[in-house]
């Protein structure tokens, strides 16, 4: 009965190829570990369905083979990179969907990826799961300054209730001093009018807010699965708003306010609250998720996500060896 099973869903694909033509484009950002980007998009390209790959990349910390991706329809996108918690990742997101618009590129989803991403199911299951949802869209997202929030009240502010300017550390400290400076962020606690973070290398000052009940503040993981229809809103919404970026630019993490921020307040989309990624901050420092080793396995698997991140072939390479057979055993037994 199983395998009976298996051969009806695989045969169900196979169908639903064939009578429907769906198109998933995938935006990846890289800036580090050529061999592992070249693996992730070796594995998204077994897809039976047709797909479009645009890297975004910052070729400032790695090269890629820029023509060897242009041979096989990938579109690499060249960035100038930037500090941890700038607004680059959105501008980055945001020139790759110009990019599919100034193409003139139809496609039915957008998946967000970075190059430390990885599938954890086939993609082609992946792919399936989305031609059958109703829902517009996959992110996670919460009211920022809400008791649901998933942050303080305190971060949310000091996020998004600042203008930020960028400071270099490693010019003014050497990297061992850093460490030192640690007890000045008591200020952040003690006055409303800056906030000094050392973690993003930032300091702030308290701007006026754009934020109200009309245009809500939301937050949510950066990563993404949205529907065309999202993000020719997100696309036109940009173009008509330039004061929104303009306010996002100056902020820390726009990436992980500003999609869910401009969606959301729309109230034009059934969106579902999780981005069927999995990630392990339970040990995070500093907003970094935990590198995912082979005794993460079990946790990566039960997960029922599509995505998990993030992984490093430096560190474990056996986790994405295990994740590649698996996926391959399901793909053949159905």
């Amino acid at each position: 009965m199983a395998l009976r099973e298996a051969y009806s869903y695989q045969l169900e694909i196979i169908i639903f190829s064939l009578v429907n033509i769906m198109k998933i484009c995938y935006v990846i950002q890289t800036h580090q570990n050529a061999e592992q980007i070249y693996r992730l998009v070796d594995r998204i390209q077994k897809s039976k369905i047709e797909n479009q790959i645009i890297i975004s990349h910052d070729f400032g910390k790695c090269d890629l083979d820029e023509v060897g991706f242009q041979n096989l329809g990938i579109k690499v996108l060249k960035n100038n990179g930037g500090k941890r918690g700038d607004f680059f990742v959105i501008k980055s997101y945001l020139n790759a969907i110009k990019w599919l618009i100034d193409n003139r590129v139809e496609y039915d989803w957008l998946i967000y990826l970075s190059g430390q991403d990885y599938p954890i199911k086939p993609i082609a299951e992946i792919e399936h799961f989305l031609s059958e949802t109703n829902y517009d869209g996959f992110m996670e997202y919460f009211d920022v300054f809400s008791p649901e929030s998933h942050w303080s009240m305190q971060e949310g502010k000091t996020r998004y209730l600042f203008k930020y300017n960028n400071i270099n550390l490693l010019k003014i400290f050497p990297n061992w001093a850093k460490q030192l400076l640690v007890p000045i962020k008591i200020i952040n606690r003690l006055q409303p009018f800056v906030r000094i973070n050392l973690a993003y290398e930032m300091f702030g000052i308290r701007r006026k807010s754009i934020f109200n009940a009309n245009f809500v503040c939301y937050g949510g993981s950066s990563f993404t699965t949205l529907s065309q229809k999202c993000v020719d809103y997100l696309h036109n919404f940009c173009e008509n708003h330039p004061e929104v970026i303009e306010y996002y630019k100056r902020v820390c993490n726009s990436d992980e306010s500003f999609i869910q921020t401009i969606l959301l307040n729309s109230k034009k989309f059934d969106l579902y609250n999780g981005n069927q990624r999995y990630f392990d901050f339970s040990k995070t420092k500093n907003g970094r998720p935990k590198v995912l080793t082979i005794s993460d396995y079990d946790a990566i698997v039960q997960s029922n996500a599509h995505f998990a991140r993030k992984f490093d072939i430096s560190k474990d390479s056996k986790i994405l060896d295990i994740l590649d057979r698996e996926i391959t055993k399901i793909t053949a037994n159905r």
